[in-house]
C-alpha cells in the first residue's frame, strides 16, 4: 500500500512516500525549484502543490500517480467551511487580497481554503508539462484523497517514527486550522486529543512577531534569534511574559499588545544590531522556555510519560529543546529532523497509512535523515565531463579529505541522498576543521552570513560526551550542548558566545563515508570533531543536485568540493579535468 504525503499550506512544501509503513522518500521543494521556504511572490502561487518533490517521490517508489493508494495532506479546509462545507469547490475571488474575510471562512482567505480544497484537481492537471510522465491521466482520485488536521500530522509526524510506543506529544507552532498548541497522548498507532490552545493565542506566532520587529524574514528567520539571543539579558523578560499569560493546565493566552510601544521602532533589515536588539530577542527566548517549561509540567502530570515527542516550527528552537531535556520532567525527548511544515508530509501519510493498513503495526523507526535524490558516481562524471570543469578521481575519500580539512580548508561535502528538513547533516555540507578559532568568521564571510551566527559541529557518537556535556546519540542537530570545559580551547571555531553548541552526532550506520571522514580527521588531529554548515549561499536553498553542488562552488570562496568519489579544486592544474584514471 503506498500512501503520499503532501504539505503545501503554509510554507516550506514537501513530499514523502511511505509503503506499507515504511518511509521512501521525502524532500522539500525548494531543493528542486531553488524558491527558499517555497515563498513566492505571486499570491495566486503561493499554495502551489510540491510537484518536483513529488515526482522525485513516485519515482523512488518506482511507481505513477495512479498507482498511490491514498493521498495525504496536512491541512483540513473543511475544519473551517462552515456554510460551504459540503461544496466540491470555492469559487476563487477575483480579487482576494482585498476581499476580506468571509462568511463561514472565519479569518481565511477564500483564496487560501479554495486552493486546498481543490488541490485534488491541481494534481491531476496541474503539473508541470516536463514531470507529466508521472502524473498524466491520474485523474482528481477524490476516493483516494484524505485532508489531515495540521496539528495531528505535526504530532504524527513526531510520534510515529519515534522510538517510543508510548509518550506524551506536543506540536507548537505559528498555526494550524485553528490550534496553535496541542497536546496528544501516543500509544501504539494511536494519538488521543488531550487539549489545545487556539487562535489567536500563538508562542510561534509572538515569535515570528518580534522576528519581524527585530528586522529579520518572518516564518523563516526565527533561528537568527535565537541566535542573537546569547548576546543579550534578560532585562525585558517581564514584558514579555506580561505579554504571555498562563492558564489552567496547559492553556495560555497571548495579550494585545504593541512593540514599538513597548520596545521603540522596530530594526529595518540589515540595519545595525545594538545592545538593545541583543536583550529583546535574549528575554523573548527566556519567555518561551519558562512558558513551555510548564505547559511540559502540566503535560507530563496528565500523562504520566517518561517520554516527549516535539514537533511543530517551535521544535526547531534546539535552545528550547536544550532547556526541555535539562529542566523538564520527561527523562528522553524525540523531535523529529523536518518539525517545522515541511515534516507534516510524513506526518500525513503515517498517519493515514496506519488507518488503512491491515494490520497497521509500526515497524519504521526514523534513525536518520537522509530520504532524499543521490547521484551515483557515473551519473556525476558524466555532468563533470559535460562542464569541462578540472577534476580528479579520489583514492581514498576520507583520508584525502581529512588532510585537506587539517590543513584548514573549507571544503563543499556532497555524499549520499539529501537530507530531510533544514538541517544540512552530512550529505549536503560546508566543512571545516574546527580548532582555528577564526574559522567561524571565515565561514559567516564565505556564506555571506551575519557575523554573530554559530557554525554547528558534528562529532562521533561514541566520543561525543568526551567533547560536550551530557551528550549521546544526536543526530539531527536539535539541541544545543555545553562544551566541555577541558576541550573549549581545542574547538573554538564551534563554541557559541554562551559556551554552547548544537552537535550533531554521527554513527557508521547512519553516514558511513561522513563517519570514516570523521576517524581520519581524528586521526591527523586527535579531534573527533569538524565544523558543519548547509551547503549553500545566502537566500539560496541547501543544494541538491550535482549542477547545484558545483555552480555553488565555483561562485564561493572555499578551496574544494568532494562530490562522491571526485574532487574539484580551485587550484588545481587544467589538464586534470575529464580524465577519471587521474
Amino acid at each position: 500500500m503506498y500512501t503520499l504525503g503532501i504539505n503545501a499550506a503554509f510554507h516550506d512544501p514537501s513530499a514523502c512516500i511511505v509503503k506499507d509503513g515504511q518511509l521512501l522518500a521525502a524532500a522539500e521543494e525548494e531543493r528542486f525549484t531553488h524558491i527558499k521556504h517555497g515563498k513566492r511572490p505571486i499570491p495566486f502561487t503561493a499554495y502551489e502543490l510540491p510537484f518536483h518533490a513529488i515526482d522525485y517521490c513516485l519515482r523512488i517508489a518506482g511507481i505513477h500517480l495512479n498507482e498511490v493508494d491514498y493521498i495525504a495532506y496536512s491541512f483540513d479546509p473543511y475544519k473551517l467551511l462552515g456554510p460551504h462545507l459540503h461544496d466540491n469547490s470555492i469559487p476563487l475571488p477575483l480579487h482576494p487580497t482585498g476581499a476580506g474575510a468571509k462568511e463561514g471562512y472565519a479569518e481565511w482567505d477564500a483564496l487560501f481554503l479554495s486552493f486546498i480544497v481543490n488541490a485534488p484537481g491541481q494534481l491531476a492537471d496541474g503539473w508541470p508539462h516536463h514531470l507529466q510522465a508521472r502524473f498524466a491521466g491520474a485523474g482528481g482520485a477524490p476516493e483516494k484523497w484524505h485532508f489531515v488536521d495540521h496539528h495531528i500530522a505535526h504530532a504524527a509526524s513526531a510520534f510515529l517514527p519515534s522510538p517510543f510506543e508510548s509518550a506524551a506529544i506536543m506540536t507548537i507552532d505559528g498555526r494550524g486550522e485553528q490550534a496553535t498548541t496541542s497536546y496528544y497522548l501516543g500509544n501504539g498507532n494511536e494519538m488521543e486529543l488531550l487539549g489545545a490552545v487556539n487562535m489567536p493565542h500563538s508562542l510561534g506566532l509572538l515569535y515570528e512577531e518580534v522576528t519581524g520587529y527585530l528586522g529579520f524574514l518572518p516564518s523563516s528567520d526565527e533561528y537568527k534569534v535565537m541566535a542573537l539571543a546569547s548576546y543579550g539579558h534578560p532585562i525585558h523578560l517581564d514584558a514579555f511574559l506580561d505579554i504571555i499569560t498562563p492558564g489552567a493546565g496547559g492553556d495560555y493566552r497571548i495579550e494585545p499588545h504593541d512593540l514599538e510601544a513597548l520596545f521603540g521602532p522596530a530594526r529595518k533589515r540589515d540595519g545595525p544590531l545594538t545592545q538593545h536588539h541583543f536583550d529583546i530577542a535574549h528575554s523573548l527566548q527566556k519567555a518561551l522556555e519558562e512558558t513551555v517549561l510548564r505547559l511540559v509540567e502540566w503535560l507530563h502530570q496528565r500523562t504520566g510519560e517518561a517520554n516527549l515527542c516535539l514537533a511543530g516550527g517551535v521544535a526547531l528552537n534546539c535552545v528550547l529543546n536544550a532547556a526541555i531535556r535539562d529542566k523538564g520532567p520527561f527523562s528522553r525527548i524525540w523531535v523529529q529532523p523536518a518539525a517545522g511544515d515541511a515534516g507534516t508530509a510524513l506526518g500525513a501519510a503515517l498517519w493515514v497509512d496506519t488507518q488503512h493498513r491491515d494490520p497497521a503495526q509500526r515497524s519504521f523507526q526514523m534513525e536518520h535523515a537522509y530520504w532524499g535524490p543521490a547521484f551515483d558516481d557515473e551519473e556525476i562524471e558524466r555532468f563533470l565531463k559535460w562542464t569541462k570543469v578540472p577534476y580528479r578521481r579520489l583514492k581514498d575519500i576520507a583520508g584525502e579529505t581529512a588532510a585537506i580539512l587539517a590543513e584548514d580548508k573549507v571544503i563543499g561535502w556532497y555524499q549520499g541522498r539529501m537530507e530531510f528538513g533544514p538541517r544540512a547533516l552530512g550529505s549536503r555540507s560546508i566543512l571545516a576543521s574546527p580548532i582555528n578559532p577564526a574559522m567561524q568568521t571565515r565561514l559567516n564571510e564565505i556564506k555571506d552570513r551575519e557575523d554573530f551566527r554559530p557554525v554547528a559541529p558534528v562529532v562521533l557518537e561514541e566520543e561525543a560526551e568526551e567533547w560536550f556535556e551530557n551528550a549521546g546519540c544526536s543526530p539531527f542537530m536539535l539541541f544545543v550542548h555545553n562544551v566541555q570545559p577541558g576541550k573549549s580551547d581545542c574547538i573554538p571555531a564551534v563554541r557559541h558566545v554562551d559556551g554552547t553548541a548544537r552537535i550533531q552526532t554521527v554513527r557508521r550506520d547512519q553516514h558511513e563515508h561522513y563517519y570514516n571522514l570523521l576517524q581520519e580527521f581524528k586521526k591527523l588531529t586527535g579531534v573527533p570533531v569538524l565544523v558543519n554548515t548547509s551547503f549553500n549561499t545566502r537566500g539560496e536553498p541547501i543544494v541538491c543536485t550535482p549542477r547545484d553542488a558545483i555552480e555553488c562552488f565555483w561562485t564561493s570562496p572555499f578551496d574544494a568540493l568532494i562530490i562522491n568519489s571526485f574532487i574539484l579544486e580551485k587550484n588545481a592544474s587544467p589538464d586534470l579535468g575529464g580524465d577519471p584514471n587521474l
